[in-house]
């Protein structure tokens, strides 16, 4: 089973733990995730404001978010994820758009 907490400091080990927090390079695509897939038995059912609160809870529970924050659509796109430096945001191969 995927997990969504943890994992911080696995990334260079043998066994890579890939989680929310120590993998994923944008905390919207958490927010989208969530968006899309829950609840389970009912996907793309919760609110805009229960996403962002999911996804709140979720990064805060990677210790990326402090305890009660509030997450919106100006706000959530400048939460650094800790691992967003080692993606490469441009290919800088001339045959690649």
């Amino acid at each position: 089973m995927d997990r969504l907490v943890g994992g911080k400091g696995s990334l260079g080990t043998a066994k890579p733990v890939k989680t929310v927090g120590s993998y994923w390079p944008y905390a919207a695509t958490a927010f989208d995730d969530i968006r899309r897939t829950m609840p389970f038995d009912r996907p793309g059912t919760l609110s805009a404001d229960q996403v962002y609160a999911v996804t709140a809870y979720l990064l805060y529970l990677n210790g990326i978010v402090e305890q009660g924050a509030v997450l919106d659509a100006k706000s959530l796109p400048h939460v650094k994820m800790p691992n967003e430096p080692n993606f490469i945001r441009h290919d800088p191969r001339p045959d690649a758009p």
